[in-house]
């Protein structure tokens, strides 16, 4: 369907909106820290590959329901620091990120630049 390959699978985002409801579904204060660690993932995470943000998104929200249910205290889910506890989580998962997009973006630009340099001079 050629507004997939615009958008994305729309299955995918059926998932992620139901993820979402999920997360939202969560008492305080589970809900409003997994917004935030969220928010953080989302920005610096730089995930590209839907199918990857979709597991991510899967796993985090069952391990936040599972914290939510156990009553497990946020600072023992996220540990002293917020970023590195995002950071590993993200770390756990393989898939496109936007630095892989930008990097063959500049190794291209850089591969065009030896092109016209070895065309000859008019």
């Amino acid at each position: 369907m050629w507004i997939e390959k615009l958008t994305g699978p729309l299955e995918q985002k059926k998932q992620y909106r139901r993820q979402q409801a999920r997360l939202d579904a969560l008492a305080e204060p589970y809900r409003a820290a997994a917004r935030a660690v969220q928010r953080y993932i989302m920005v610096s995470g730089g995930i590209v590959d839907g199918e990857t943000l979709v597991r991510i998104q899967g796993d985090f929200v069952d391990l936040w329901e599972r914290a939510a249910v156990d009553g497990t205290p946020v600072r023992q889910i996220v540990g002293d620091d917020p970023a590195e506890f995002a950071n590993d989580f993200v770390a756990a998962y393989t898939g496109r990120r936007w630095m892989d997009k930008e990097r063959q973006r500049l190794s291209d630009a850089i591969d065009a630049t030896d092109a016209t340099r070895s065309e000859p001079e008019r």
